[in-house]
């Protein structure tokens, strides 16, 4: 199973998937590859798959992902290989991903995968706080940029199988942990 959580940067997706992985057993990330520069507290092969923009392009150009994008000016993307061999485990598989790529997995991978997605919403107010707070302190223009796609992305919500208010960390995962056990059919 894949378990897609989306929203806007900012919104806690990461946060809550390194919680969903402490918390749930079976349940691992799946991170992208991007050729974004690694920032203070990555961990390559963890937070991501960090590769060059040429590198990046190579993939492509080999078919290796299922989805890529480019976003606040750097790729991103789903490894088929990475995907399908953590599917054939029977990892239940917890991916941050923008609405774009959501769109994207849902439809290449709804005849054999089961994919729930969430959203994860939170306020342009509260968004500009947490992005202004942040550890890896972003610029004013990269927090200018990532603002400027929150409607975009608020305007996908109906993709999502889930959309959650995110203002309360530990209100969140219990929701989300529900979901993950009442969709996978482990009730215990």
């Amino acid at each position: 199973m894949l378990v897609i959580l989306s929203g806007v940067a900012g919104a806690g997706k990461d946060t809550i998937k390194k919680e969903l992985i402490k918390r749930m057993e079976n349940v691992e990330s799946l991170p992208s590859f991007t050729s974004r520069p690694m920032r203070p507290g990555d961990v390559p092969g963890e937070t991501y798959n960090f590769v060059s923009k040429e590198e990046f392009e190579k993939m492509i150009e080999d078919g290796e992902f299922y989805e890529y994008d480019v976003h606040h000016n750097h790729y991103y993307g789903t490894s088929k290989k990475l995907l399908n061999n953590k599917i054939k485990e029977g990892k239940i598989i917890v991916k941050d991903i923008d609405v774009n790529g959501t769109e994207h997995l849902k439809d290449l991978l709804k005849a054999d995968t089961k994919v729930i997605t969430i959203f994860l919403k939170v306020s342009k107010e509260e968004l500009e706080r947490r992005l202004t707070q942040r550890v890896d302190k972003p610029s004013p223009a990269e927090i200018r940029l990532r603002l400027s796609r929150f409607e975009y992305e608020e305007s996908r919500i109906n993709l999502y199988d889930y959309v959650l208010k995110n203002e309360n960390l530990e209100n969140t995962l219990k929701i989300i942990m529900t979901i993950i056990k009442n969709e996978s059919g482990n009730m215990d």
